[in-house]
């Protein structure tokens, strides 16, 4: 009986070893993210080869790229004045958000004037880019890839994931930091 007892102790001593931990499900390799990349690469091309097309199509305007990767063209250009928005400095200005077939998402009224501190408030990447190309009275269209835009999330309402967009925008004003003008007057 005791031989019988001590094989028992024997074995349950045996048999709970240590927490063996859980193997992955799956392994990842870096395949899911190569694909992903391959996607987005793919997706922006569909959306430039589009711009390219409104471009083509638009012999009325004469279109500028952006070194940001966006195209826009001057509707009201300013050439007296010379002053481009700086980091700080703070703009008035008025857009709108139509899709790429010129469907109103959001008008200028339904936005009204936007006031933003040049790089240290939140607006879409394109938009934070274009409003520094503009000089004051001036009128700009864009056409903004989604990467530009709102990207995969859309805006949570109107505007849908990867959607590329087109605004007009008019910047009405700018205050000019002191770093600004500090800045300027040594370039100069």
């Amino acid at each position: 009986m005791r031989i019988v007892v001590f094989f028992l102790i024997a074995i349950l001593y045996i048999s709970c070893g240590g927490p063996e931990p859980r193997r992955p499900v799956k392994i990842k390799s870096g395949s899911f993210f190569k694909e992903s990349v391959e996607r987005n690469k793919a997706l922006l091309a569909v959306e430039e080869k589009l711009i390219q097309e409104i471009i083509q199509k638009d012999s009325a305007n004469t279109y500028l790229a952006s070194p940001s990767g966006f195209s826009y063209f001057f509707e009201i250009n300013n050439d007296t004045a010379t002053y481009y928005p700086r980091t700080n400095d703070q703009i008035l200005f008025s857009y709108n958000l139509v899709t790429l077939d010129n469907d109103t998402i959001y008008s200028m009224q339904d936005l009204g004037p936007i006031s933003y501190v040049i790089d240290k408030e939140q607006l879409f990447s394109g938009l934070q880019n274009a409003v520094k190309l503009l000089k004051i009275n001036e009128r700009a269209t864009f056409l903004f890839p989604s990467l530009q835009a709102y990207g995969y999330h859309g805006d949570g309402d109107k505007i849908g994931p990867r959607t590329p967009l087109k605004s007009t925008i008019e910047l009405h004003t700018i205050l000019i930091n002191q770093d600004s003008l500090n800045l300027k007057s040594e370039l100069q």
